[in-house]
């Protein structure tokens, strides 16, 4: 990983950022006044922001229509939410259709069941009752850390139940269905700003820093990772090509003051 001032000579091109939220975005649990005036400066400067997060559909409708953003894609890919605000209309994506959401949450319900018994300590995420498409299970936000073992224990029981399974910096999500971060992004370029994602690539910025950023950090050429990043990297099989000197907003915060030339 190259630090992030090796980025300067790109700042100029950079039309679009793609941001991660949870410890990404935010710090110790909170979006701080710092970040998010972030987010108005790039709105002001003609950058397109997008988070692409594991955070559920019920946040996603207030972010698309509250923060200051182009849309978001939620659920690690399961969807996006774009608000037009001169319309006053919420346009909603999702990659399975409603039966194929219905059936796969019955079997998350029963799956959450033997993850609870199996692992001590786990618990459903606080925001679980707010999912459209996958299931949340909590090793660190509202219970007490989890040691590695019982992080890989989750892991391994989403995918013995034939479940696609993503580790956050504080969740484990599962969910049915052939879906990730980028799949859905790139339907979002595609289907709300007209574009290939890979015809612009080089104009696309890319901050997270957990292991279902994986698939962000691999395809972008400019993929920053948070400097709380290094703890994960023996799990991210492509990690992202520069790193900030600062953890969570305020390094979100310097990426976007070399964007905007601060």
């Amino acid at each position: 990983m190259q630090p992030l001032s090796a980025l300067k000579p790109q700042a100029s091109q950079i039309r679009y950022l793609l941001t991660d939220i949870d410890d990404t975005l935010t710090s110790h649990g909170r979006l701080e006044a710092r970040a998010y005036a972030a987010l108005e400066r790039l709105e002001a400067a003609g950058i397109r922001v997008v988070p692409i997060t594991g955070r559920p559909a019920g946040w996603c409708d207030m972010i698309a229509r509250f923060w200051p953003c182009s849309g978001i894609v939620g659920e690690n890919g399961a969807l996006y939410m774009r608000y037009d605000r001169a319309a006053r209309k919420m346009q909603r994506r999702f990659w399975q259709d409603d039966a194929m959401r219905q059936a796969a949450r019955s079997k998350l319900a029963a799956l959450a069941e033997t993850i609870l018994r199996d692992v001590p300590g786990c618990a459903l995420a606080s925001d679980q009752q707010y999912r459209e498409c996958d299931l949340a299970v909590d090793f660190c936000e509202d219970v007490p850390p989890l040691p590695a073992e019982a992080i890989d224990r989750i892991v391994a029981l989403f995918e013995a139940a034939g479940a696609t399974a993503k580790v956050s910096s504080i969740h484990v999500n599962g969910w049915f269905g052939a879906w990730d971060k980028l799949s859905m992004t790139r339907a979002f370029f595609a289907e709300c700003f007209g574009a290939d994602l890979d015809a612009v690539r080089e104009q696309v910025v890319f901050s997270g820093d957990s292991p279902n950023d994986a698939p962000m950090f691999g395809y972008f050429q400019y993929s920053v990772g948070v400097a709380n990043v290094r703890p994960f990297l023996e799990r991210i099989a492509a990690p992202p090509k520069f790193i900030t000197p600062s953890e969570g907003g305020a390094g979100f915060c310097e990426l976007a003051d070399l964007l905007l030339g601060s």
